[in-house]
């Protein structure tokens, strides 16, 4: 496992990175050991979860 702290990106650019994907069952796991999930969810090594955050409907864009 790497030493980044969190699965947000960083200042310094040194955001932790995907070293499995499985898009088929919608999960990454990071080199942190966090998991982040398509929905936007995240489970981290130590056990705590963040919530999934989604931008409401009405503000998603919308091709014509």
């Amino acid at each position: 496992m790497c030493s980044h702290r969190s699965s947000s990106a960083s200042s310094d650019g040194t955001a932790p990175h995907v070293v499995a994907a499985h898009p088929e069952q919608g999960w990454n796991l990071l080199c942190n050991g966090a998991i982040v999930f398509d929905d936007t969810g995240e489970l981290l090594p130590d056990g705590r979860i963040v919530a999934p955050h989604r931008e409401p409907v009405g503000r998603l864009a919308v091709a014509a």
